[in-house]
């Protein structure tokens, strides 16, 4: 997945100062800038959190020519849309490209001062099916850590989560701590700096560990190991045929191993960036089986947890929500 990510490109309802229309014609602008090969001015326009993904402004050049071997060139735009975000509002452009038949999504997170906050270029996933939509959850979850945390993807729709594309991490959610319109505090590419690292992740509920992987490095911020995808990771056998998966936990953190009997709301790691990840943040989803390759996802019901300070007897939490447990 050819992502960049900063917490500003989560879509969240707000108001903002820029007009969608407004809006519209900007990320346009920054489309053709980047297509055209225009990279200084892309680049005097990022934050300072983006340029530092991308290392530098050769780091860019190098992202685009990928970009041209794997899809060729723009051809055709399909779509151009503007979603609402905090703190930056997101472009979002479907086009056809010359050398792929599935069409290409280019998104910008741009702030209200005209900034790039972020950029995503991938193909257009497809909603996997599923026979679960109206599975009820049989294990009583309680969320896998304290404080509040913030859902970056979670939901049913490929615009409320990624994962959705996915036919095993069909129902995932994604979390970290984000913090005035941040996710880090200092700089980007130091992980200690990130606001979730080191934090503990806890037992959803009783079980047994199936499976823990605690060696993998952290990768630094930029990087990615899409052949170890889960990372560091605990899968737990909740009973019933319902298996959690616990992603992306930092090296040498999860002290449990298979066969051990866990309690809900027991630490069994620390947050951390290994795996498939742009950034340290905690990855859970449920499924039928306890292998990511061959399993189905299932609906994952919280119980008890607080939603953007209301109330959640039994939910899923979706994307843009501040989440705590009660």
């Amino acid at each position: 997945m050819r992502w960049l990510f900063v917490a500003a490109a989560l879509s969240i309802t707000v108001t903002t100062a820029v007009a969608d229309d407004a809006m519209l014609d900007i990320g346009r602008a920054k489309s053709e800038a980047f297509l055209a090969g225009q990279l200084d001015e892309i680049w005097g326009d990022m934050t300072p959190q983006v340029q530092q993904l991308f290392g530098t402004p050769t780091g860019l050049e190098t992202f685009r020519e990928s970009l041209a071997s794997d899809f060729g060139t723009e051809i055709e735009i399909l779509s151009e849309e503007v979603q609402p975000g905090d703190g930056a509002q997101t472009y979002v452009r479907t086009a056809r490209w010359s050398l792929v038949e599935a069409p290409i999504l280019m998104q910008w997170a741009i702030t209200d001062d005209e900034q790039i906050a972020g950029l995503l270029v991938k193909p257009v996933p497809v909603l996997a099916e599923s026979r679960f939509l109206d599975y009820q959850t049989k294990t009583s979850l309680r969320l896998p850590f304290e404080g509040e945390w913030f859902v970056v993807w979670g939901g049913r729709t490929l615009e409320q989560n990624y994962h959705a594309a996915d036919r095993a991490q069909r129902f995932a959610l994604d979390v970290l701590i984000y913090k005035d319109g941040i996710t880090h505090d200092g700089d980007a590419q130091v992980l200690e700096n990130y606001y979730c690292w080191d934090e503990p992740i806890l037992a959803p509920a009783d079980g047994e560990v199936v499976a823990a992987i605690k060696d993998l490095p952290d990768n630094a911020i930029g990087a990615t190991d899409a052949q170890k995808p889960a990372g560091n990771h605990v899968v737990l056998d909740f009973g019933n045929g319902e298996f959690g998966f616990l992603g992306h936990m930092r090296q040498g953190s999860i002290d449990v191993a298979a066969g051990d009997r866990v309690s809900a709301g027991q630490e069994v790691g620390r947050c951390g960036n290994s795996g498939n990840t742009s950034e340290p943040h905690l990855h859970f989803h449920l499924q039928t089986t306890p292998n990511l390759s061959d399993g189905e996802g299932l609906p994952a019901y919280f119980e008890d947890y607080v939603a953007n300070d209301e109330p959640v007897d039994r939910g899923e939490p979706l994307a843009g929500q501040y989440i705590r447990p009660q």
